[in-house]
């Protein structure tokens, strides 16, 4: 793929999109491929995430977080039970 890429927007969407590309002094293309890049990321940012999550040792968690001389979680840090 060479990059270039045709996408066909709402008029709505394409208007509120130039009007906010214009007042943040950058042109339609370079929001989009902003918004594009946002979007990735969270993707796989959620997908690291739930990896991570998965591979989790919970058990270990416990034992740290119980573990002799260790201070218990602040008040407004505790998980409602």
């Amino acid at each position: 793929m060479n990059g270039d890429v045709t996408v066909h927007l709402p008029h709505s969407l394409t208007d509120a999109a130039e009007r906010i590309a214009r007042e943040g002094g950058t042109t339609l293309a370079a929001f989009v491929a902003s918004a594009v890049a946002e979007k990735l990321s969270a993707i796989q940012s959620a997908a690291l995430l739930a990896e991570r999550g998965r591979r989790a040792d919970l058990e270990a968690f416990d034992r740290f977080m119980s573990r002799p001389n260790g201070f218990p979680p602040a008040l407004d840090d505790r998980l409602n039970d």
